[in-house]
């Protein structure tokens, strides 16, 4: 070894920080808002929309609103929204007609749910499978006995007395519960070898399908007793949780299905090459990775039913928009229905924004592809 090489020295030097135009916030906002002229165009008229738009929609529902007293009377000559209005009506909104001294059923299967939510969120709880399990399958039936009543003591309730958000929350979860299993069924039935399972399930996607949704509210409303027995009544609130599952199953039938297709035709041979049968190979290798790739459209159909939900308000169930138009129709309190229909949308707003959030908190979980970070 030479001097020169023995003489040299290598002196390592202190990390230093990472430029700050490529890392922190101002990285960010060039990569997000500022990549190009044309979203620079965008984002600048994006700033000066949301300036134009929000101060006064704060200023009316904030800064200038009314949330005292009782009566209309409160806010006689008030610049903003009458709060007053929502607080007086809250119950209403949220219960509907159901019977105030048996309130505490609704909001106890409320804080069950509650539980049941942030259990399946939290990473660190354990048993998950068995909770969720229950959330499938005992927790509706425990729901069932508590609403209506008429079992262990509990006054009967009728569903002509449920609604509000209440109803609203029966409607769209019956129909997620329903529609995501039997969606599965349909979509196997699709794809099946057998012509005759194959044709039943496209004849009923494609007319549940191509068939607006509040038609076959009004018909299971208005025909389906006409061909019922005599002496047979079925419940208002039964045949519109059996119509939105069935409308809802066929969207989900097809999502799944483009997830079933979406699968490499590599894990089909695969499966065969282990020897696992049909159902078998469905069960634990396609049907799997089919649900993975789709819960965008998984949840994109939960999110547009539970939006739908408010179409039972024209075949007479008082859900949550039907409960705020009733209220609207109170002499007492005509001219408020912008603060109505705001409480009404940014309700809706924060349920579906949250299922939004899981979803994507679920892709990210179960994610196994190799992203660019």
């Amino acid at each position: 070894m030479s001097m020169a090489e023995t003489s040299h020295k290598f002196v390592p030097i202190d990390a230093r920080p990472a430029p700050s135009n490529q890392v922190g916030l101002v990285a960010w906002l060039r990569e997000n808002l500022f990549s190009s002229a044309t979203n620079t165009i965008l984002t600048l008229v994006s700033i000066a929309l949301i300036a134009w738009a929000i101060p006064p929609i704060f200023s009316w529902a904030v800064l200038d609103a009314v949330i005292s007293g009782t009566t209309n009377e409160a806010c006689a000559g008030a610049e903003g929204a009458c709060w007053t209005f929502v607080k007086v009506r809250f119950h209403q909104f949220m219960y509907g007609f159901y019977p105030h001294e048996q309130r505490w059923r609704v909001d106890l299967a409320a804080v069950m749910a509650a539980i049941i939510i942030v259990w399946l969120v939290i990473e660190s709880t354990p048993h998950k499978k068995w909770v969720g399990l229950f959330a499938l399958v005992p927790f509706p039936v425990i729901c069932f006995f508590l609403f209506s009543g008429g079992y262990f003591g509990l006054e009967h309730v009728g569903t002509d007395k449920w609604g509000g958000f209440f109803l609203t929350v029966v409607v769209s979860m019956t129909g997620i519960i329903i529609s995501l299993p039997l969606g599965v069924v349909l979509a196997l039935g699709r794809r099946s070898e057998m012509p005759v399972i194959r044709l039943l399930s496209t004849i009923f996607i494609e007319v549940i399908r191509g068939v607006p949704l509040i038609s076959l509210l009004f018909m299971a409303s208005n025909l389906l007793p006409l061909f019922a027995p005599e002496g047979v009544q079925f419940d208002k609130l039964l045949r519109a949780l059996v119509i939105v599952a069935l409308f809802a199953s066929a969207y989900m039938a097809e999502v799944v299905r483009g997830g079933l297709q979406a699968i490499p035709k590599g894990q089909y041979e695969a499966a065969s090459a282990l020897g696992l049968g049909y159902w078998k190979s469905t069960i634990f290798i396609t049907m799997p990775q089919a649900l993975k790739l789709v819960i965008p459209g998984i949840v994109n159909t939960f999110i547009g039913l539970f939006k739908d939900t408010t179409l039972v308000m024209i075949i007479g169930l008082q859900d949550l928009l039907g409960a705020v138009q009733t209220s609207l129709t109170d002499s007492k309190w005509l001219g408020f229905n912008h603060e109505g229909y705001f409480f009404v949308g940014v309700l809706f707003w924060i349920f579906c924004f949250g299922m939004s959030r899981y979803s994507i908190y679920l892709e990210n979980k179960l994610d196994t592809g190799h992203k660019k970070r």
